[in-house]
């Protein structure tokens, strides 16, 4: 291996929040396959609990945490609980996220509260638990990491994701921001902006618009799989140190 090739995983710390399914659990199974230890965070105990059944399985190392990121405490303790078992996280991945699909005419207040409470404010509260640990990192010359996977949807307009739209542009936005301040003291934090992905957080929502449109992409294949989103954060987080992939934006080939 070159000074300029992918760099080991082996000793990496992870947390990955949304764990339990979709994009979060693949992206947790391809950092343990390459020798992260990897805490799964999720509100769903018993996918936490499959898929670190997975990842032994497989020859790897992965910590079920249940914790809800709207709730301070919960992270406060999980993080205390990653520390304890593993050391000070030095990868920390933001998955966990939900999606709503409405116009505002009608739209309920309620709904897009709930929405910005998971797909923004989460990923506030989970930085907040986890920065201690990523800055001590950072300070010790480790590769260090903070990704968050955010959508292309925070660059395009579409009225029926108005709320989601807002959300994915402000957690993209932040870790611009984040960057700029994190850089200098050794953490490199990315965006990872992806296309329409084939999971389950798709079947949250409905719309007979967004429904039509995406029967016609699946039906032509022309959707992304959650292990390409993976794929892409390993390849970011092991670039060598000095390299940071800011902002990602994942397409399918053929998706127009």
């Amino acid at each position: 291996m070159t000074s300029d090739g992918p760099e080991s995983l082996q000793s990496r710390i992870a947390v990955v929040t949304g764990a339990s399914s979709g994009i979060g659990a693949a992206i947790a199974r391809t950092l343990a396959g390459r020798g992260a230890r990897v805490a799964l965070l999720a509100r769903r105990q018993d996918r936490l609990e499959e898929v670190a059944k997975e990842i032994a399985g497989a020859g790897g190392e992965a910590l079920p945490v249940p914790a809800d990121i709207t709730s301070a405490g919960e992270l406060a303790d999980a993080s205390e609980r990653v520390r304890e078992a593993f050391g000070p996280t030095d990868l920390l991945v933001n998955s966990a996220g939900t999606l709503l699909v409405e116009t505002a005419e009608g739209a309920r207040f309620e709904d897009w509260q709930r929405l910005i409470d998971i797909n923004v404010n989460g990923v506030l509260r989970t930085v907040e638990a986890f920065l201690p640990d990523l800055l001590f990192s950072g300070a010790e010359g480790r590769p260090t990491d903070l990704v968050t996977i955010s959508s292309v949807s925070a660059g395009l307009v579409n009225p029926l994701l108005t709320a989601y739209g807002m959300s994915k542009a402000s957690i993209s936005h932040m870790s611009a921001n984040l960057r700029a301040e994190l850089g200098p003291k050794g953490v490199r934090v990315t965006a990872v902006e992806p296309a329409v992905v084939r999971t389950e957080l798709l079947e949250q929502a409905h719309h007979p618009l967004y429904d039509e449109y995406m029967r016609q992409l699946f039906a032509a294949g022309n959707a992304l799989a959650a292990q390409d989103v993976a794929d892409v954060v390993e390849f970011a987080v092991s670039r060598p140190p000095k390299v940071n992939l800011s902002r990602i934006t994942v397409h399918a080939t053929h998706q127009p």
